[in-house]
């Protein structure tokens, strides 16, 4: 099941390249009042909505290029991210002296992860709008992983039992010398489409082809073999230190070929079995 948000809070089930409003399996949502869930609400019953979207007929479609796309996880109570995942990535960044601060090029074993602001969080309806643009922003693929289940303390053998689905993300970031969670948090530098992919329809995430263009000019290919810690290590190490909720998401890294981003340029970006996402560039 492929399952977007778009057009001001929509729910639509992605069906090749159209859009079937689903919005009515909403209803089966709990009511709140406050104090709120940490977590979202949808993620958190996701079982009961598809089940729901499958009893559902009719519904209005339109092609998914006439939509607009929100973020498919509305409320992520945190973003975790990987930094230097691939070796490849660590590579190049221990290669490129003027780019990369030296503090910030070591193995992720011992950096560990840092946290993204939700408030950086925006889908493809939306640009990316490049801020201090005195100093060089790139572009950053990644597959993301959508947790479904609060748990803590997660053993490697259980991990992916956590994952609710898959999405496409992109960790644009600013270099420099501060630290990442700084970097990587301005408005719409965290970017996830075009759907929450169900985790049954990718059971193995460690086979996986990533592709990034910008302007039709390849910049990022590699396949998720080839992360230094896999899905199910990064859930165990991350529920190691915090507990995860329905709707946190996990930047699981970014392989090699990072590099500028302008205004005025048009991303595209791709994972296997995940979709694909196109995203402008523009000035803040």
């Amino acid at each position: 099941m492929r399952l977007c948000r778009y057009d001001g809070g929509r729910l639509g089930l992605i069906e090749g390249d159209t859009v079937r409003d689903v919005s009515p399996a909403l209803q089966k949502l709990p009511a709140f009042r406050y104090p709120f869930p940490c977590q979202d609400i949808l993620i958190e019953h996701l079982p009961t909505i598809a089940a729901e979207i499958d009893m559902l007929s009719g519904g209005d479609i339109v092609p998914l290029s006439s939509v607009t796309l929100l973020s498919p996880v509305a409320n992520p109570g945190k973003l975790v991210a990987a930094p230097v995942n691939y070796q490849a990535h660590l590579d190049e960044a221990i290669a490129d002296h003027g780019t990369f601060s030296r503090a910030h090029v070591r193995k992720i074993q011992e950096t560990g992860l840092f946290l993204k602001a939700t408030s950086s969080l925006i889908g493809a309806g939306s640009p990316i709008q490049v801020r201090h643009s005195d100093r060089r922003t790139d572009h950053e693929i990644e597959l993301a992983v959508i947790i479904g289940k609060t748990g803590r303390d997660i053993s490697v053998d259980d991990a992916l039992d956590y994952v609710a689905g898959y999405s496409i993300g992109l960790d644009i970031t600013i270099r420099g010398p501060e630290e990442r969670s700084l970097r990587k948090s301005l408005d719409t530098y965290s970017v996830l489409a075009p759907a929450l992919v169900t985790a049954d329809e990718i059971p193995d995430p460690a086979r996986l082809e990533l592709l990034l263009t910008v302007d039709g000019a390849v910049r990022q290919r590699a396949n998720t073999r080839d992360l230094i810690m896999n899905v199910p290590e990064l859930i165990a190490f991350a529920s190691s230190f915090y507990t995860l909720f329905p709707g946190d998401i996990i930047f699981t890294g970014t392989p090699e070929g990072v590099g500028p981003i302008f205004p005025g340029e048009k991303i595209a970006a791709s994972i296997e079995k995940v979709g694909a996402l196109f995203i402008d560039v523009v000035g803040a």
